[in-house]
């Protein structure tokens, strides 16, 4: 059986990882497996793929951090937690501003739209198992970056604005090619006249009744968590049987997205980050 990975294994896979990211998050190429072969020979005798799956720990303590990772490297829970988590706060405590720019362009930047034909039939894909939505350890960690830039990529207006309109035009494609062209004519973007209303895009079902869609919007890949209101928790539990999740992804690259039906406690696990207090 393999040993556990010391403490200074951690940390060169830690700053590898690093290094990886910030080419990733400012647009420019590198090559994984060059980075894999130059750190094995630093590690105790570790396999290319056990560092793989270390890169993907990363990933998952980075999501947990509220951090971008890398998209090539899906985020994976089952990691030493205590070891892995401090050795992260400790590389950014010496290293954030080094990354902080990465860390904003991420959040802020939009990237075009493809301008060839979009084909639907190919862009929805299996969601993520339900284990693996999001990190299921219940223990409190400290995050050791104040900013929770997931967060405020979600919250990107432009960003939301065009996964929205990629959604509406499926939708629309979806029922003309049933060949109910006056219900695709219904589909609208409530948010634009309603921000109060608990979901993005009233759209139809082929028998004509309700959908109610949320659309949460993201460029980096499908297991990244999402961030929700109390206001779109309630409404989607009081309409689960017409609520609808589509998580659009990949948006950088070549969008994709999938959904779920139900309220978020059907699909997803919720962690409270924001308290209100009373006095």
């Amino acid at each position: 059986m393999p040993k556990d990975w010391s403490e200074q294994e951690v940390e060169l896979a830690i700053a590898d990882y690093f290094h990886m990211l910030k080419e990733e998050l400012n647009g420019k190429p590198y090559n994984k497996s060059f980075h894999r072969k130059a750190l094995i020979k630093l590690l105790n005798n570790r396999t290319e793929s056990s560092i793989e799956f270390k890169h993907q720990n990363i990933s998952a303590a980075l999501a947990s951090f509220g951090l971008p990772f890398i998209r090539g490297y899906k985020p994976r829970w089952n990691y030493q937690k205590a070891m892995l988590d401090k050795k992260i706060s400790e590389f950014l405590q010496s290293n954030f501003k080094e990354f902080e720019h990465s860390f904003e362009l991420f959040a802020e930047s939009v990237p075009e739209m493809v301008k060839s034909k979009i084909s639907f039939d190919i862009m929805l894909v299996t969601p993520p198992k339900f284990e693996e939505v999001s990190d299921p350890r219940a223990t409190y960690t400290r995050r050791p970056v104040k900013i929770n830039y997931l967060q405020r990529e979600q919250q990107n207006q432009e960003l939301g604005n065009r996964g929205e309109s990629l959604v509406i035009q499926y939708e629309k494609w979806k029922l003309n090619e049933l060949g109910l062209y006056s219900l695709s004519e219904k589909v609208e973007l409530v948010s634009v006249y309603d921000d109060g209303a608990g979901f993005d895009i009233l759209s139809r079902n082929p028998n004509g009744t309700d959908k109610y869609i949320e659309v949460k919007t993201t460029k980096l890949a499908k297991e990244t968590p999402i961030f929700f209101s109390s206001n779109e928790y309630q409404f989607s539990k009081e309409n689960q049987n017409k609520y609808h999740l589509y998580r659009v992804f990949d948006f950088s690259k070549s969008p994709k997205f999938f959904t779920v039906k139900g309220d978020f406690d059907s699909f997803c696990r919720k962690e409270p980050v924001q308290f209100k207090g009373w006095f």
